[in-house]
Protein backbone atom coordinates (compact mmCIF):
# COMPACT_ATOMS: atom_id res chain seq x y z
CA UNK A 1 0.00 0.00 0.00
CA UNK A 2 1.34 3.48 -1.08
CA UNK A 3 1.78 5.61 2.60
CA UNK A 4 -0.58 8.18 1.13
CA UNK A 5 -3.24 5.83 0.86
CA UNK A 6 -2.70 4.97 4.64
CA UNK A 7 -5.60 6.57 6.82
CA UNK A 8 -2.90 8.68 9.35
CA UNK A 9 -4.08 10.46 12.64
CA UNK A 10 -2.08 12.57 14.38
CA UNK A 11 -3.43 13.25 18.19
CA UNK A 12 -2.82 16.55 19.44
CA UNK A 13 -4.55 19.22 21.18
CA UNK A 14 -3.43 22.73 22.10
CA UNK A 15 -4.02 22.14 25.73
CA UNK A 16 -0.71 19.85 25.91
CA UNK A 17 1.20 22.37 24.64
CA UNK A 18 0.96 24.70 27.91
CA UNK A 19 3.53 22.79 29.46
CA UNK A 20 3.07 22.01 33.13
CA UNK A 21 6.16 20.80 33.72
CA UNK A 22 8.56 23.62 35.79
CA UNK A 23 10.75 25.43 33.38
CA UNK A 24 13.55 23.67 35.47
CA UNK A 25 12.50 20.37 34.45
CA UNK A 26 14.30 18.82 31.39
CA UNK A 27 10.72 17.26 30.07
CA UNK A 28 8.89 20.13 27.37
CA UNK A 29 5.75 19.39 26.59
CA UNK A 30 6.01 21.65 24.37
CA UNK A 31 8.10 20.05 21.64
CA UNK A 32 4.92 17.91 20.25
CA UNK A 33 3.58 21.67 19.16
CA UNK A 34 5.98 22.59 17.69
CA UNK A 35 6.80 18.98 15.99
CA UNK A 36 3.12 19.95 14.23
CA UNK A 37 3.93 23.42 13.06
CA UNK A 38 7.19 22.04 11.52
CA UNK A 39 4.74 19.59 9.87
CA UNK A 40 2.36 22.06 9.09
CA UNK A 41 4.87 24.73 7.68
CA UNK A 42 6.74 22.04 5.51
CA UNK A 43 3.27 20.99 4.06
CA UNK A 44 3.06 17.96 5.49
CA UNK A 45 -0.51 18.16 7.23
CA UNK A 46 -2.48 19.31 3.84
CA UNK A 47 -2.93 15.80 2.56
CA UNK A 48 -6.37 14.40 2.27
CA UNK A 49 -5.81 10.86 4.36
CA UNK A 50 -4.53 13.31 7.03
CA UNK A 51 -6.19 13.84 9.89
CA UNK A 52 -5.65 15.93 13.34
CA UNK A 53 -7.96 14.77 15.99
CA UNK A 54 -8.00 15.86 19.63
CA UNK A 55 -7.58 13.12 22.21
CA UNK A 56 -10.11 12.94 24.91
CA UNK A 57 -8.87 11.97 28.69
CA UNK A 58 -8.54 8.43 29.86
CA UNK A 59 -11.53 7.49 31.81
CA UNK A 60 -10.60 6.22 35.00
CA UNK A 61 -12.26 2.34 34.50
CA UNK A 62 -9.10 2.53 31.86
CA UNK A 63 -6.95 3.52 34.32
CA UNK A 64 -7.33 1.18 36.97
CA UNK A 65 -6.66 -1.64 34.39
CA UNK A 66 -3.32 -0.51 35.08
CA UNK A 67 -3.27 2.30 37.80
CA UNK A 68 -4.24 1.56 41.58
CA UNK A 69 -7.13 4.32 42.67
CA UNK A 70 -5.03 4.71 45.91
CA UNK A 71 -2.47 5.93 43.35
CA UNK A 72 -4.39 7.91 40.80
CA UNK A 73 -6.39 9.68 43.87
CA UNK A 74 -2.73 10.82 45.30
CA UNK A 75 -1.97 12.05 41.76
CA UNK A 76 -5.05 14.16 41.72
CA UNK A 77 -4.60 15.56 45.08
CA UNK A 78 -1.24 16.70 44.52
CA UNK A 79 -2.33 18.50 41.31
CA UNK A 80 -4.41 20.51 43.72
CA UNK A 81 -1.51 21.62 45.87
CA UNK A 82 -2.52 18.81 48.63
CA UNK A 83 1.44 17.47 48.62
CA UNK A 84 1.86 14.98 51.25
CA UNK A 85 4.39 11.99 52.10
CA UNK A 86 2.30 9.01 50.68
CA UNK A 87 3.29 11.40 47.34
CA UNK A 88 6.31 11.50 48.02
CA UNK A 89 6.66 8.00 48.76
CA UNK A 90 4.95 6.91 45.43
CA UNK A 91 7.52 9.24 43.54
CA UNK A 92 6.14 12.69 42.93
CA UNK A 93 7.67 15.88 43.83
CA UNK A 94 11.26 14.39 42.67
CA UNK A 95 13.31 16.92 40.50
CA UNK A 96 12.13 14.46 37.71
CA UNK A 97 8.39 13.59 38.66
CA UNK A 98 7.50 17.39 40.16
CA UNK A 99 4.57 18.34 41.18
CA UNK A 100 2.33 20.85 38.43
CA UNK A 101 -0.96 22.32 38.84
CA UNK A 102 -3.91 19.43 37.18
CA UNK A 103 -1.02 16.87 36.50
CA UNK A 104 -3.44 14.34 36.69
CA UNK A 105 -5.65 16.02 34.04
CA UNK A 106 -2.96 17.08 32.17
CA UNK A 107 -1.72 13.26 31.98
CA UNK A 108 -5.23 11.93 31.30
CA UNK A 109 -5.20 14.05 28.38
CA UNK A 110 -1.93 12.89 27.20
CA UNK A 111 -2.18 9.32 27.48
CA UNK A 112 -5.86 9.58 26.07
CA UNK A 113 -3.97 10.20 22.83
CA UNK A 114 -2.64 6.68 22.92
CA UNK A 115 -5.87 4.76 23.63
CA UNK A 116 -7.77 6.50 21.74
CA UNK A 117 -5.31 5.62 18.89
CA UNK A 118 -5.54 2.38 20.18
CA UNK A 119 -9.53 2.75 19.50
CA UNK A 120 -9.20 4.18 15.98
CA UNK A 121 -6.68 1.23 14.87
CA UNK A 122 -9.12 -1.30 16.26
CA UNK A 123 -12.23 0.33 14.51
CA UNK A 124 -10.31 0.32 11.51
CA UNK A 125 -10.65 3.78 11.27
CA UNK A 126 -6.48 4.73 11.20
CA UNK A 127 -3.83 2.70 9.92
CA UNK A 128 -1.23 5.04 11.79
CA UNK A 129 -1.73 6.40 14.92
CA UNK A 130 0.94 9.14 15.80
CA UNK A 131 0.57 10.64 19.42
CA UNK A 132 3.94 12.86 20.43
CA UNK A 133 2.63 13.76 23.61
CA UNK A 134 2.67 10.02 24.99
CA UNK A 135 5.35 7.68 25.13
CA UNK A 136 5.25 7.51 29.30
CA UNK A 137 6.66 4.36 29.44
CA UNK A 138 8.52 4.37 32.80
CA UNK A 139 5.05 5.20 34.95
CA UNK A 140 4.38 2.39 37.40
CA UNK A 141 1.33 1.29 38.83
CA UNK A 142 1.77 2.85 41.77
CA UNK A 143 4.43 5.16 41.35
CA UNK A 144 5.76 7.92 38.88
CA UNK A 145 9.14 7.90 37.41
CA UNK A 146 11.18 9.36 34.47
CA UNK A 147 9.39 12.76 33.66
CA UNK A 148 6.27 9.64 33.81
CA UNK A 149 2.97 9.99 35.96
CA UNK A 150 0.52 7.76 33.60
CA UNK A 151 1.81 5.17 31.57
CA UNK A 152 0.02 5.47 28.36
CA UNK A 153 1.91 2.75 26.26
CA UNK A 154 0.57 -0.23 28.91
CA UNK A 155 -2.62 0.94 28.69
CA UNK A 156 -2.66 1.47 24.50
CA UNK A 157 -1.22 -1.92 24.39
CA UNK A 158 -3.54 -3.38 27.09
CA UNK A 159 -6.88 -1.64 24.69
CA UNK A 160 -5.06 -3.67 21.66
CA UNK A 161 -4.14 -7.07 23.43
CA UNK A 162 -8.24 -7.37 24.99
CA UNK A 163 -9.40 -6.73 21.75
CA UNK A 164 -7.77 -10.03 20.75
CA UNK A 165 -4.67 -8.65 19.15
CA UNK A 166 -1.09 -9.97 18.49
CA UNK A 167 0.78 -6.45 19.37
CA UNK A 168 4.40 -5.71 19.14
CA UNK A 169 6.05 -3.00 21.24
CA UNK A 170 9.08 -1.57 19.70
CA UNK A 171 10.83 1.11 22.17
CA UNK A 172 13.84 3.13 20.64
CA UNK A 173 13.87 5.70 23.10
CA UNK A 174 17.50 5.92 24.80
CA UNK A 175 16.10 4.82 28.74
CA UNK A 176 14.68 1.61 29.02
CA UNK A 177 10.98 1.03 29.18
CA UNK A 178 11.16 -0.69 32.85
CA UNK A 179 6.80 0.47 33.08
CA UNK A 180 5.95 -1.65 30.39
CA UNK A 181 8.32 -4.42 30.82
CA UNK A 182 7.16 -4.82 34.23
CA UNK A 183 3.42 -5.15 32.59
CA UNK A 184 3.88 -7.44 30.72
CA UNK A 185 6.95 -9.69 31.35
CA UNK A 186 5.11 -13.11 32.35
CA UNK A 187 2.77 -12.37 29.21
CA UNK A 188 3.05 -13.97 25.49
CA UNK A 189 0.21 -11.46 24.37
CA UNK A 190 2.82 -8.79 23.82
CA UNK A 191 6.41 -8.99 22.27
CA UNK A 192 7.84 -6.15 23.91
CA UNK A 193 11.36 -5.16 22.25
CA UNK A 194 13.76 -2.17 23.68
CA UNK A 195 16.73 -0.53 22.33
CA UNK A 196 18.14 1.73 24.93
CA UNK A 197 21.19 2.70 26.36
CA UNK A 198 22.98 0.57 28.93
CA UNK A 199 21.32 0.43 32.65
CA UNK A 200 24.97 0.91 33.42
CA UNK A 201 25.30 4.20 32.51
CA UNK A 202 21.69 5.18 32.20
CA UNK A 203 18.77 5.63 34.13
CA UNK A 204 16.88 3.42 34.99
CA UNK A 205 19.57 0.70 35.30
CA UNK A 206 17.44 -1.99 33.74
CA UNK A 207 16.88 -4.00 30.78
CA UNK A 208 19.86 -6.39 30.67
CA UNK A 209 19.36 -8.55 27.39
CA UNK A 210 19.08 -11.43 29.81
CA UNK A 211 15.97 -9.89 30.43
CA UNK A 212 13.71 -11.91 28.66
CA UNK A 213 10.37 -12.89 30.59
CA UNK A 214 9.07 -15.24 32.92
CA UNK A 215 6.60 -18.09 33.22
CA UNK A 216 4.28 -17.83 29.48
CA UNK A 217 6.12 -14.46 28.91
CA UNK A 218 9.53 -16.06 28.74
CA UNK A 219 11.11 -14.95 25.36
CA UNK A 220 8.16 -12.20 25.00
CA UNK A 221 11.01 -9.58 26.30
CA UNK A 222 13.84 -8.51 24.15
CA UNK A 223 16.67 -6.04 25.62
CA UNK A 224 19.12 -4.35 23.69
CA UNK A 225 21.71 -2.53 26.16
CA UNK A 226 23.66 -0.17 23.76
CA UNK A 227 27.16 1.32 24.64
CA UNK A 228 27.92 4.70 25.07
CA UNK A 229 28.75 5.94 21.36
CA UNK A 230 26.66 3.91 19.51
CA UNK A 231 25.99 4.97 16.19
CA UNK A 232 24.42 4.52 13.09
CA UNK A 233 25.58 1.45 10.87
CA UNK A 234 25.71 -1.05 14.09
CA UNK A 235 22.39 0.32 15.43
CA UNK A 236 20.49 -0.76 12.21
CA UNK A 237 22.37 -3.56 11.62
CA UNK A 238 21.07 -4.77 14.93
CA UNK A 239 17.36 -3.43 14.32
CA UNK A 240 17.68 -5.61 10.84
CA UNK A 241 18.74 -8.77 12.39
CA UNK A 242 16.49 -8.76 15.66
CA UNK A 243 13.45 -6.32 14.92
CA UNK A 244 12.53 -6.97 11.31
CA UNK A 245 13.45 -10.60 11.93
CA UNK A 246 11.13 -11.01 14.94
CA UNK A 247 8.39 -9.18 12.93
CA UNK A 248 8.87 -11.61 10.02
CA UNK A 249 8.41 -14.41 11.82
CA UNK A 250 5.63 -13.55 14.61
CA UNK A 251 3.59 -11.00 12.00
CA UNK A 252 2.29 -9.30 14.50
CA UNK A 253 -1.21 -7.67 14.16
CA UNK A 254 -0.46 -4.31 15.39
CA UNK A 255 2.99 -2.62 15.77
CA UNK A 256 3.62 0.20 19.09
CA UNK A 257 6.62 2.58 18.97
CA UNK A 258 8.19 4.27 21.56
CA UNK A 259 9.69 7.16 19.25
CA UNK A 260 12.25 9.10 21.84
CA UNK A 261 14.61 10.87 19.90
CA UNK A 262 16.91 10.84 23.06
CA UNK A 263 19.24 8.40 21.59
CA UNK A 264 20.02 11.24 19.08
CA UNK A 265 24.00 12.44 19.88
CA UNK A 266 23.94 15.31 21.95
CA UNK A 267 20.88 14.94 23.69
CA UNK A 268 21.76 16.20 27.58
CA UNK A 269 20.42 12.91 29.22
CA UNK A 270 22.16 10.42 27.09
CA UNK A 271 25.30 9.08 25.45
CA UNK A 272 24.21 7.39 22.53
CA UNK A 273 26.15 8.51 18.89
CA UNK A 274 22.97 8.15 16.29
CA UNK A 275 21.90 10.55 13.72
CA UNK A 276 18.20 10.78 12.36
CA UNK A 277 18.98 9.01 9.64
CA UNK A 278 19.15 5.69 11.37
CA UNK A 279 15.05 7.14 12.53
CA UNK A 280 14.28 7.72 9.48
CA UNK A 281 15.32 4.69 8.01
CA UNK A 282 14.22 2.38 10.66
CA UNK A 283 10.38 4.41 10.15
CA UNK A 284 10.77 3.63 6.39
CA UNK A 285 11.23 -0.38 6.85
CA UNK A 286 8.38 -0.05 9.73
CA UNK A 287 5.95 1.84 7.14
CA UNK A 288 6.97 -0.46 4.33
CA UNK A 289 5.59 -3.40 6.19
CA UNK A 290 2.11 -1.89 5.84
CA UNK A 291 1.24 -3.25 9.99
CA UNK A 292 -1.15 -0.78 11.41
CA UNK A 293 1.06 1.43 13.45
CA UNK A 294 0.29 3.10 16.98
CA UNK A 295 3.17 5.66 17.58
CA UNK A 296 4.05 7.70 20.57
CA UNK A 297 6.46 10.00 21.33
CA UNK A 298 8.88 9.70 24.31
CA UNK A 299 12.35 11.22 25.25
CA UNK A 300 14.36 14.06 23.79
CA UNK A 301 15.73 16.57 25.63
CA UNK A 302 17.50 18.73 22.95
CA UNK A 303 14.51 20.21 21.80
CA UNK A 304 15.61 21.13 18.45
CA UNK A 305 16.74 17.81 17.82
CA UNK A 306 14.00 16.47 18.61
CA UNK A 307 11.45 18.55 17.16
CA UNK A 308 13.28 17.75 13.82
CA UNK A 309 13.92 14.82 13.83
CA UNK A 310 9.93 14.10 14.54
CA UNK A 311 9.32 16.21 11.35
CA UNK A 312 11.25 14.12 9.70
CA UNK A 313 10.03 10.70 10.41
CA UNK A 314 6.32 11.93 10.15
CA UNK A 315 6.83 13.23 6.94
CA UNK A 316 8.01 9.63 5.87
CA UNK A 317 5.21 7.82 7.45
CA UNK A 318 3.05 10.44 5.61
CA UNK A 319 4.86 10.60 2.00
CA UNK A 320 7.33 7.97 2.19
CA UNK A 321 10.68 7.98 1.87
CA UNK A 322 11.17 8.41 -1.90
CA UNK A 323 9.74 11.50 -1.22
CA UNK A 324 11.30 13.31 1.74
CA UNK A 325 13.44 15.47 -0.89
CA UNK A 326 9.88 17.58 0.45
CA UNK A 327 11.61 18.06 4.13
CA UNK A 328 15.51 17.86 3.31
CA UNK A 329 16.03 21.32 2.36
CA UNK A 330 13.66 23.71 4.23
CA UNK A 331 14.01 22.38 7.98
CA UNK A 332 16.71 24.27 8.82
CA UNK A 333 14.89 27.36 7.65
CA UNK A 334 11.98 26.36 9.42
CA UNK A 335 13.13 25.74 13.02
CA UNK A 336 15.31 28.85 12.87
CA UNK A 337 18.41 26.06 13.52
CA UNK A 338 21.90 27.40 12.65
CA UNK A 339 23.08 23.85 14.01
CA UNK A 340 22.73 22.32 10.33
CA UNK A 341 20.73 24.38 7.52
CA UNK A 342 20.44 20.83 5.46
CA UNK A 343 16.92 20.67 6.48
CA UNK A 344 15.76 18.16 9.11
CA UNK A 345 18.50 15.33 8.38
CA UNK A 346 21.09 15.41 10.46
CA UNK A 347 25.41 15.21 8.83
CA UNK A 348 26.75 12.24 8.59
CA UNK A 349 28.24 11.21 11.96
CA UNK A 350 31.46 10.08 12.27
CA UNK A 351 32.87 7.82 14.86
CA UNK A 352 36.55 6.67 15.82
CA UNK A 353 37.38 3.22 14.39
CA UNK A 354 38.67 1.88 17.31
CA UNK A 355 36.19 2.58 19.09
CA UNK A 356 33.23 1.35 16.79
CA UNK A 357 35.15 -1.99 17.22
CA UNK A 358 34.58 -1.66 20.83
CA UNK A 359 31.22 -1.07 20.52
CA UNK A 360 30.49 -3.73 17.21
CA UNK A 361 31.83 -6.09 19.61
CA UNK A 362 29.15 -5.54 22.83
CA UNK A 363 26.46 -5.76 19.98
CA UNK A 364 27.55 -8.01 18.10
CA UNK A 365 27.10 -10.58 21.12
CA UNK A 366 23.82 -9.12 22.09
CA UNK A 367 22.72 -10.21 18.22
CA UNK A 368 23.72 -13.25 18.41
CA UNK A 369 22.26 -14.30 22.26
CA UNK A 370 18.74 -12.78 20.82
CA UNK A 371 19.29 -15.15 17.29
CA UNK A 372 20.39 -18.21 19.44
CA UNK A 373 18.34 -18.04 22.72
CA UNK A 374 15.85 -20.71 22.38
CA UNK A 375 14.49 -19.97 25.96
Amino acid sequence: MDPQDRQFVLMHTDELDKDGYPDECPFSSRRAGKAIETMDSLGLLGYSNIKIMKPKPVSEEILLKFHTKEYLDVLKRSGRGEHDFKALKMGLGTPDCPIFKDMFEFSSLAAGGTVTGAELILEKKADVVLNLSGGFHHAKPAEASGFCFINDVVLGVAKLIDAGKKVMVVDIDAHHFDGVQDAFYDSDKVTCISFHEDGKTLFPGTGDFLETGKGKGLGFTVNIPLPVGTYDEIYKRAFDKIVLHRIDIEQPDVLVVELGMDSLAGDPLAHLNLSNNVYADIIDDLNNLNIPMLITGGGGYNIHDTVRGWALCTGILIEGKEDDHITAGLGGVMLENTAWVGGLRDRTLVTHSGYRQDVDSTIEKIIDFHLNNKN
